[in-house]
């Protein structure tokens, strides 16, 4: 395809003569421009009004940045300031640094802000919250640019002695991943030429302008150079830029032009003739080309390309300009993964057998008829092998016995159910080099593999009582647990080194505290878990060990159901899970048993976990009231009440996250990642984008009421909530009363405080006010109520009568004279005691 020249449009002045920066945001409804004058222009696309002006702005921007709400202006004077976009003010400080901001990258989700200044140090900031920042402080030469990988995982640095850093900041500290030098020239942090990554948005490659005045494509992956743009510009690069899809690249050169590329063929499809260009951008969605020159003049591109080319930027996402792509030479051999991720392999399955009035039975074993015959060795020359004495041939050329697929002969696998593997609550699997060994309310565990060894970090929420701290693991720890009291550590055999325990307590009074086991020779630690009192493992030969908090064996005896799962404890409570019988879908019940291993007495005994259909365990935890909590694959929260009464315990669900509101309407699309229960609400990390489990940098902790699930009902179109009212007050009432009979069972195992039994006091009156409330609900309605709203009166559990006395009020409010009559006379029923007697 020829190149194109276009006819030129005309420039708007924006800013005075010097560097000039041009954005625009995600949504591509506005444009943002900054320059050396103390103003920043927001434009309007589509609209060729007068652009909004933000004045007392710093003097001589040099860095911008933008997303759909704020954009994000850095200046000579090191200052980094925060607009919004919705009243066109200055919102805040974002950071500053001592020296000239020379780039701004916001991440692709808009969450954080990577700055680089003339300081050996790029900071990376989150936006909600400036004082969570990470670090690249092990920079030689000052940062010219920066640009983030589609994913967000990964930082390219072009700094100024010619070498491209490539950080991965998907971890609490950024990790130097990859490292360039002799791609790009060496150039002042001001010069208005660019040595700048452009990464492909398919994020397979990067492209960079080098000294020769071509643009050359690298891989990621291994460093590898591939396509070139070349042969196009006379002078230096002043700017590139992809397309949004990636099928065409922009470029701009001090030869006065700009070209446009075709990705695919490397070969420029329109010139265009500017001088002075120093940056611009394409429109995220539209035919639209903004750039700014070193004159401060901004020029807005409508129908940028001719309609022969525009095809090009209509295409879906294209792959990157590789020699050889990966893509297109392994597409057409992999094998394609199932929907549910599982390979039959059809091949290694039994063959059916046959029945009894089958073909096979039916005719016989095979026969020599003619066509066996067909050749005859009638000369002897030996067209057949091995004939016999008959003239037969021998079965010297039939397989063996134990082929695999010998004729009617069928061959059998042995059946494995399917069993719960076993698992370490609050931990996640390695992705990159990082994993957490455990997630609570208390902090963080996690660990980094060094090749040669593993980092840990343990970090609390409560610093004023915590210090955090790190060190080397040359054992290679897998698993953790972390409370107020210490760390819990475990790893697994390696070699001639056996599995160990390590234990680590958060305060002594004595020189060295913390404690180390090794177990038994062939024995793999499948779990563990810490409480204030134990410290409690469970291992690959279903034996439970229960240690002293300073590593005195208390305890050794094998479960029952097997192979072992998990484990939890809270105080002198254990609690395990292990494989139990097959059921007939042919997977393993899962069983749990509950054991107050002070009092050496069982709670519960080898009860099912109510887990529905095809559901998985996720994560099993004591509550802060000491309540056993499990949190399954389909994102039901249940928690185990009655369950210090053998055989009184059931699953009660605390929470079904797939019916919040905040999903409703498939508005949002995230699970929950369980961390903790406790004060009544469910604590958790949000996972979004199909993750499964949550990764660095450090995530937030979001809670949730709890939300007992007993009704479907959905008003819509109302006026007021009256309609609403009365199935949130019973789902109310069912909560109310979950959480007081979970506290009187605690009270009535304890020796309770007098706050404590002040506190069951206060739940009891927290049921029945919801009760009158519903009960006001029900003699609003009308006289058709009655037997209901009389029924939630005798559910109230106060014997003083004040409550009833209030119900026969709340009646007599609306007229309802027989009702009033019932209620008054079920208080003196109850008052006389009649009503016990009755029950």
């Amino acid at each position: 395809m020829a190149a194109v020249t276009q006819q030129r449009v005309r420039g708007r002045p924006a800013h005075p003569n010097g560097p000039t920066f041009l954005t625009y945001t995600p949504d591509g409804t506005k444009l943002i421009t900054a320059g050396s004058n103390n103003v920043i222009r927001v434009y309007t696309t589509g609209s060729d009004g007068e652009p909004t002006n933000i004045d007392d702005c710093q003097e001589n921007n040099t860095a911008l940045a933008a997303s759909n709400d704020i954009f994000i202006a850095g200046a000579e004077d090191g200052s980094v300031c925060v607009y919004s976009l919705d009243t066109y003010l200055y919102d805040r400080m974002l950071t500053r640094c001592t020296l000239p901001i020379r780039d701004i990258a916001l991440s692709p989700d808009g969450m954080w802000a990577a700055v680089a200044s003339d300081e050996l140090e790029i900071k990376i900031v989150d936006i909600r919250d400036m004082t969570n920042a990470l670090y690249i402080r092990d920079l030689p030469k000052p940062p010219k640019h920066l640009s983030f990988h589609p994913s967000g995982s990964y930082l390219a640095i072009s700094c100024t002695n010619g070498i491209i850093y490539i950080y991965s900041i998907s971890t609490e500290e950024p990790t130097l991943t990859k490292k360039f030098d002799g791609l790009i020239r060496q150039l002042e942090a001001d010069d208005e030429r660019s040595s700048r990554i452009i990464w492909h948005p398919d994020g397979r490659a990067f492209a960079i302008p080098t000294a020769t005045r071509d643009v050359q494509v690298v891989s990621r992956y291994d460093g590898e150079r591939q396509r070139t743009f070349s042969g196009g510009h006379m002078g230096d690069i002043t700017a590139l830029a992809w397309s949004p899809n990636g099928a065409m690249l922009a470029t701009s050169a001090s030869d006065r032009k700009v070209l446009i590329w075709d990705a695919k063929t490397q070969k420029v499809v329109s010139r265009y003739d500017y001088s002075g260009v120093i940056n611009f951008v394409w429109h995220p969605h539209e035919n639209i080309f903004s750039f700014v020159t070193s004159e401060g003049e901004l020029f807005i591109y409508p129908n940028f390309l001719s309609s022969e080319n525009l095809q090009l930027l209509q295409q879906p996402l294209q792959p990157a300009p590789f020699i050889h792509d990966p893509l297109s030479e392994t597409s057409g051999n992999a094998r394609k993964t199932l929907a549910n991720g599982v390979k039959h392999h059809f091949e290694d399955r039994a063959r059916r057998k046959g029945t009894p009035d089958s073909l096979d039975d039916i005719l016989g074993p095979e026969s020599g008829g003619e066509e066996d015959d067909f050749i005859e060795d009638d000369d002897g020359a030996g067209y057949l092998d091995d004939v016999n004495g008959y003239g037969k041939r021998t079965n010297g050329h039939l397989d063996g016995l134990d082929g695999p697929h010998v004729k009617r002969r069928a061959t059998y696998q042995s059946w494995q159910p399917q069993i719960h593997r076993s698992f370490q609550p609050g931990s996640t699997p390695w992705r990159g080099s990082r994993r957490y060994l455990c997630l609570n309310l208390t902090g963080f565990v996690w660990t980094v593999d060094q090749d040669t060894h593993h980092t840990v970090t343990v970090e609390f929420y409560d610093r004023e009582f915590h210090r955090d701290f790190h060190f080397t693991d040359p054992y290679l720890y897998d698993k953790a647990c972390l409370n107020d009291h210490g760390t819990l550590f475990s790893c697994p055999p390696s070699g001639d080194n056996p599995a160990m325990i390590f234990y680590r307590p958060h305060e002594t009074w004595t020189s060295r505290a913390d404690w180390r086991t090794q177990l038994p020779i062939g024995e793999d630690v499948t779990s563990i878990s810490l409480s204030d009192s134990y410290v409690v493992v469970t291992t690959s030969k279903d034996y439970l060990r229960i240690f002293t908090l300073f590593g005195t064996p208390f305890k050794v005896y094998r479960q029952k159901s097997s192979p072992t799962v998990t484990c939890a404890s809270w105080r002198d409570y254990v609690l395990t899970m292990g494989n139990g019988p097959v059921g007939g879908d042919g997977c393993t019940k899962l069983l749990y048993t509950i054991e107050n291993v002070k009092r050496d007495g069982v709670c519960q005994s080898e009860d099912i976990v109510a887990l529905t259909g095809n559901a998985q365990i996720k994560s099993v935890f004591f509550s802060d009231n000491g309540d056993p909590c499990i949190y399954d694959s389909l994102g039901t929260l249940l928690i185990l009440q009655h369950w210090r009464t053998p055989g009184q315990a059931h699953w009660v669900p605390l929470l079904d996250t797939t019916m919040l509101e905040r999903l409703t309407g498939g508005r949002k699309e995230e699970t929950y990642w369980p961390v903790a229960v406790a004060q009544d609400k469910f604590h958790c990390i949000i996972l979004k984008g199909g993750d499964q489990y949550p990764y660095f940098p450090k995530p937030l902790l979001s809670e949730f009421e709890f939300k007992i699930p007993c009704t479907t009902t959905v008003v819509e179109n109302s006026s007021d909530n009256s309609a609403s009212e009365g199935p949130r007050l019973e789902e109310s009432f069912v909560r109310s009363s979950l959480m007081l009979s979970l506290l009187e069972d605690l009270f009535s195992a304890t020796n309770a405080s007098h706050g404590q039994r002040t506190e069951l006091s206060r739940r009891e009156i927290e049921v029945d006010k919801v009760l009158l409330q519903l009960l006001n609900v029900e003699c609003r309605e009308g006289e058709e109520r009655g037997m209901k709203a009389l029924e939630i009166a005798g559910l109230m559990r106060d014997r003083s009568g004040k409550m009833l006395e209030a119900s026969g009020k709340v009646a007599g409010r609306y007229g309802r004279t027989v009702l009033q009559e019932k209620i008054n006379e079920l208080a003196e029923r109850r008052l006389i005691g009649m009503d016990e007697e009755e029950s």
